[in-house]
């Protein structure tokens, strides 16, 4: 006799014999990449006068939910234009970005910025925190737009401060803090309204290397579990080493993608 289970990933097909019952595990289903990001001929051109510069050109990109990328390139190559573009922070001359399966160049002004304040986190190289705010002060600031009650962001920045390593210094203004512990309490603030996706740009560039690796190992456990997606800019080699996956462009073109 054999039963046969209704379908569903991760079921198991159970095969009942006359001798008995066999439990015979089917191997388990790989679940198809969600796409986060995609770009189609994406481009961004710069116009000054009579002079144009094409920034990003022709861009073909797409970053599913979960990855952690880096992109790469030497000054010039594109890569902080599509990390603003990315970002929604500029808008394509060309082309199409679609972030969530909605088009950005047809979103409004009022519209991109409610995205920005809800879906997107920014960690800048300059780590932003205000000077006379406490660590916790300053995580609890990003939801302030989003109309979250007092006590609401009050506890959600020190859930937050906790898990990045600094509950015993939430207390503390930011020139009590390392550069290391300063760019902490500025990814704990991206991730203050449960966003989709942290942009980073250059997040390690005024750290030391140590301090450096501390602050990556934090954001790739981070993106492991608050399940966000991580892209992230620089020029560093050991940075780039962490993401699962490496898009090296040059001249507004991405001339390399590949698994880190």
């Amino acid at each position: 006799m054999t039963a046969t289970p209704h379908n569903g990933l991760g079921r198991k097909d159970v095969e009942m014999t006359e001798s008995g019952s066999t439990m015979a595990e089917a191997p388990a289903a790989k679940v198809a990449p969600v796409a986060l990001y995609e770009l189609s001929r994406l481009e961004r051109t710069f116009t000054k006068g009579s002079v144009s510069v094409k920034a990003v050109r022709g861009v073909d990109l797409v970053i599913n939910v979960g990855e952690m990328v880096s992109l790469e390139g030497p000054s010039g190559s594109g890569k902080t234009t599509l990390l603003q573009l990315l970002g929604a922070l500029d808008s394509p001359t060309g082309g199409s970005i679609r972030f969530e399966d909605r088009d950005l160049s047809a979103m409004s002004d009022k519209d991109l910025t409610k995205l920005r304040a809800e879906e997107i986190g920014f960690v800048f190289q300059h780590f932003n925190l205000i000077p006379t705010l406490t660590a916790a002060e300053n995580v609890a600031i990003a939801m302030f737009p989003n109309h979250v009650r007092s006590r609401e962001r009050l506890a959600r920045a020190k859930e937050l401060l906790d898990q990045v390593g600094l509950a015993p210094r939430m207390g503390h203004l930011p020139s009590r803090l390392s550069g290391g512990e300063q760019q902490r309490v500025a990814i704990a603030r991206a991730l203050a309204n449960h966003p989709s996706v942290i942009i980073a740009d250059e997040p390690t560039g005024n750290l030391d290397t140590d301090t450096a690796k501390e602050v990556m190992v934090t954001l790739n456990g981070l993106r492991s579990s608050a399940g966000v997606t991580i892209v992230i800019a620089t020029h560093d080699e050991d940075v780039a080493r962490f993401t699962d996956r490496r898009i090296r462009m040059r001249d507004g073109k991405i001339r390399e993608d590949s698994a880190a």
